[in-house]
């Protein structure tokens, strides 16, 4: 072998050392794992764990009564065992410091809404919690006969599916089962649904 392609040779496997070194480094940290649009339980499973077998395992863990059924914008820590439990709202926050990018919604095409302005601060950031967690803040989201930002039945939307409509709906939808957007939050946190 040439002196060249010697040279080449380990160039190339120092190079497949640090990538596998660096592979087994980013496998083993902690991640927060928000579920997306199109994802399942295998799908997640196979993310992670290259195969289905960790279905059971998340839908045990989540206390998810139906393994087909998971929303957009659940968060899911993965331990770096493999182990898999919902994410604290702490680590929610670690992993959002360690990362310091600011999370961005494609779907939503309308972010701000007025009807935030009557709300309080801590009303108001429960409100685009649950739709993040509800439909991932976009206005156009369907599952079945729910829709749009906080997946409310359509029978609620009268055929108005406008941003504005879905807003003020929700409000009162809110304010007359809850009381509050906080205390709205804090039943979804409690069962995964509002």
């Amino acid at each position: 072998m040439s002196k060249k392609n010697l040279i080449k040779a380990s160039a190339t496997l120092g190079a497949v050392v640090l990538g596998i070194s660096t592979a087994t480094a980013v496998a083993s940290a902690d991640t927060i794992y928000t579920v997306k649009e199109g994802d399942t339980l295998y799908s997640i499973s196979q993310k992670f764990n290259h195969d289905g077998s960790l279905v059971n395992a998340l839908a045990s863990q989540n206390h998810l009564k139906d393994i087909n059924m998971i929303h957009v914008g659940d968060k899911l820590l993965i331990k770096s065992n493999g182990q898999i439990k919902p994410a604290t709202k702490q680590d929610v926050k670690n992993n959002q410091s360690q990362s310091k990018a600011p999370a961005q919604n494609n779907n939503n095409n309308n972010n701000s809404n007025s009807s935030n302005s009557n709300l309080s601060a801590s009303d108001a950031a429960a409100k685009e919690w649950i739709a993040q967690r509800e439909s991932g803040g976009s206005y156009t989201a369907q599952n079945g006969r729910y829709y749009g930002r906080y997946q409310l039945d359509m029978s609620y939307l009268n055929g108005d599916l406008s941003p504005e409509n879905q807003d003020r709906v929700a409000d009162q939808y809110v304010a007359s089962r809850y009381g509050s957007w906080t205390a709205a939050q804090a039943h979804w946190m409690a069962n995964g649904w509002y």
